[in-house]
C-alpha cells in the first residue's frame, strides 16, 4: 500500500538522520553516503522480491495464503469488539480477503487503509464484505464511505522483512509514517511469504519495527532489547 520510488516520498522526520545519532546506534555506519546506498539497495531488492512473489504458482500461492490466514487468526485471538485493519491485495501480496470475511463473521470490525493525500499518514476506513468499494490512488479499492476509525490491530503487507521485524515496503513510507503517529497500544502484524525474509533491510531512523511477521512457515518475533 505504499508507493513506488518513482514518486518522491516525504517523511514525518528526515528519511535519514545518521548525522544526528551515535554511529554505533543499531550497528549503523557513520558514512553519510550510506543513506543513498541503502535507498539504491532497497530499490533493487524490492524489485527482486516482488518479481519473486509474482512468479509463485497459483497452487503454491493458495496453500501459503491459507496457512498465513490461519496463523494471523491465531496471533490475533478473539476478534470480538476489535477493529482490524487488513488490506486489499496488490502486486502479488498474500490475498487475505477470506480473512476479512472471517473476522467479520467472528464479531470483529475490518478496516482498509486509505491514502487520503500523498506524503501524509494513512487513514483507516471501516469495511464489511459486500460494502461498496471505489478506486483509490493507484486504483486500489477503498471503502466508498469516508469514515475514519482507529484499528486495534494493523496487518501490514511486506515486500521484505528482517529478523528484527523491520519492514521493507514500496518506498513511500506510508505505514511507517502512520504507525509513528498511532498510540503505542496498537499491535502491528506484518504479513508476507516466507521467501520475503532477508538478512536486514538496513533500518533507518524513520523505519518502525513490527511486533511480529507472519508467513506460511511461522511467526517471526523480535528477540532483542528495545
Amino acid at each position: 500500500m505504499d508507493i513506488d520510488d518513482d514518486i518522491p516520498p516525504s517523511f514525518a522526520s528526515p528519511p535519514c538522520f545518521m548525522h544526528e545519532i551515535d554511529p554505533a546506534y543499531a550497528g549503523l555506519p557513520s558514512d553519510p553516503g550510506m543513506c543513498i546506498d541503502v535507498k539504491r539497495w532497497r530499490t533493487s531488492e524490492r524489485a527482486r522480491l516482488i518479481a519473486q512473489r509474482l512468479a509463485m504458482s497459483p497452487d503454491v500461492r493458495a496453500a501459503c495464503e491459507a496457512q498465513i490466514m490461519s496463523r494471523v487468526l491465531a496471533e490475533i485471538g478473539d476478534v470480538r469488539g476489535l477493529v482490524v485493519s487488513v488490506y486489499w491485495p496488490f502486486r502479488g501480496e498474500p490475498d487475505l480477503r477470506p480473512l476479512m470475511r472471517q473476522i467479520t463473521d467472528d464479531g470483529g470490525q475490518c478496516a482498509l487503509p486509505v491514502v487520503v493525500e500523498k506524503g501524509q499518514p494513512l487513514e483507516f476506513h471501516p469495511w464489511r464484505p459486500g460494502d461498496k468499494l471505489v478506486r483509490g490512488i493507484w486504483n486500489i479499492p477503498v471503502p466508498a464511505e469516508h469514515v475514519s476509525c482507529t484499528p486495534d490491530v494493523v496487518i501490514a503487507p511486506v515486500v521484505g522483512f528482517d529478523p528484527s521485524c523491520y519492514r521493507l515496503g514500496y518506498g513511500g513510507g506510508y505505514y511507517d509514517r502512520t504507525l509513528a503517529r498511532m498510540a503505542a497500544k496498537r499491535r502491528v502484524l506484518g504479513v508476507g511469504f516466507a521467501q520475503s525474509r532477508i538478512t536486514t533491510i538496513y533500518p533507518q531512523g524513520h523505519d518502525i519495527r513490527m511486533d511480529v511477521v507472519v508467513t506460511e512457515s511461522g511467526a517471526d518475533r523480535y528477540r532483542g532489547v528495545y
